[in-house]
């Protein structure tokens, strides 16, 4: 996999200042970390631009950094990242951004007005609306924009999201009980 040094220039040139960070970790993987703000001006560059062509989301998933037993959390830590896989079919080429979604006040996210919110890109390619909709119901972080949040895989009525580190799964449900 090729460092994405072009795609980095060029949305360090058209996003605001801060919104665009190039990482290159020891394993030899590298990507591409935006602000949430800046994700869908990012996702739309790099959809159109005749040098990028990235007209395929492969995948959207997202991933609890929740800290480790009997460590305390630190405000400025990351809870969530949101990462995406882009394809582009001419070129032959892949892509990862990750957003990094702050952590709120407390380490506890029961309340609905405290989920973590990012901009939907599900207008922008069409494979994002399922994925979207599963990073809710998994991990409780809001599409803001999104044509159709609800859940996808839990009920309705399902209380919390159990992909969380901190998700405790409840001891019955409907009369079914668990293990």
């Amino acid at each position: 996999m090729s460092s994405p040094t072009f795609e980095f220039a060029l949305l360090e040139q058209q996003l605001p200042g801060g919104s665009v960070r190039l990482v290159e970790a020891a394993t030899g993987d590298s990507w591409i970390e935006l602000k949430s703000h800046a994700l869908r001006q990012a996702c739309q560059i790099l959809r159109d631009h005749q040098d990028c062509q990235f007209n395929v989301l492969s995948d959207l998933t997202a991933v609890d950094w929740f800290s480790p037993a009997g460590k305390k959390p630190v405000i400025a830590d990351p809870r969530f990242e949101v990462v995406y896989h882009l394809l582009s079919l001419s070129r032959r080429q892949t892509l990862t951004l990750k957003v990094i979604l702050p952590r709120p006040g407390g380490d506890e996210l029961s309340k609905d007005a405290e989920l973590p919110e990012i901009p939907s890109i599900a207008d922008l390619w069409l494979a994002a609306n399922w994925h979207e909709r599963e990073a809710f119901d998994m991990f409780g972080i809001r599409f803001k924009g999104h044509p159709d949040l609800r859940r996808i895989l839990c009920p309705e009525d399902w209380e919390g999201y159990p992909l969380r580190k901190d998700y405790e799964f409840p001891l019955e449900y409907h009369g079914i009980r668990g293990r």
